[in-house]
């Protein structure tokens, strides 16, 4: 477990990767670390994610209240706090608008094709939540369904949330949804896609087995999303 000021220093520094990938524009996303069971480390609302100092980040309680900063908390803390409420597991949420992904998004399209093998193992696949109001308990709401089954979720005309077991792991889930909807564009821009089988998606599932940890205690989670 890492120290609150190892997460606050990971935070301004993914927020700044996000910023500067393009995965985020403005004062657009969110992240968050759960501390322990009562506390929720979060970024601020209003700010850019790319110019955050460590100061400027947030403590907040299971309801979403303020409990340690100066600034408020971003409007969007509800849909992390439904995560950590349904996910004992994960322990960071990452809320980005990468832009590919965002469009897909747009277009009412989900990233439920099985077309790449590491993204079948790493990911599942990656449903798209119906459209909710940023800033209401609407978003959560809308991806409440989906959360126990996957680790990447598309937010109708709005982006696409990623968790994980600490921030790195829920930032590099969010590279990979907008890296493979860069992929899955490219298919259809040529107008064909060949996705994996059955067969070759059984056999990834005992590589996730076998390779993600903690993955052998847990075959629900192993098996969530590698169905065709």
């Amino acid at each position: 477990m890492k120290s609150e000021l190892e997460d606050r220093h990971e935070i301004v520094r993914l927020g700044r990767m996000l910023h500067e990938r393009f995965l985020v524009s403005a004062t657009d996303g969110n992240l968050s670390v759960r501390l322990d069971e009562d506390r929720i480390l979060s970024t601020p609302t209003g700010m850019s994610k790319g110019m955050m100092s460590i100061e400027d980040l947030v403590i907040v309680d299971r309801r979403g209240i303020v409990i340690e900063g100066e600034r408020n908390v971003s409007s969007e803390i509800g849909m992390h706090l439904l995560i950590y409420q349904v996910r004992p597991d994960v322990r960071a949420v990452v809320h980005a608008h990468p832009p590919t992904a965002t469009g897909f998004a747009a277009a009412g399209m989900a990233l439920d094709q099985p077309l790449v093998s590491e993204v079948v193992i790493n990911l599942g696949t990656i449903p798209l939540a119906l459209y909710g109001t940023p800033g209401t308990p609407e978003l959560a709401a809308s991806i409440e369904p989906l959360v126990p089954m996957h680790d990447a979720i598309l937010l109708a005309n709005h982006g696409a949330v990623t968790y994980g077991r600490d921030l790195f792991n829920a930032f590099m889930k969010m590279e990979t949804v907008e890296h493979f909807a860069r992929i899955a564009l490219t298919t259809h821009l040529l107008g064909r896609q060949c996705p994996l089988t059955a067969e070759q998606i059984s056999k990834l599932a005992e590589v996730r087995d076998r390779y993600m940890a903690g993955a052998a205690d847990r075959p629900e989670v192993a098996n969530r999303t590698l169905k065709p």
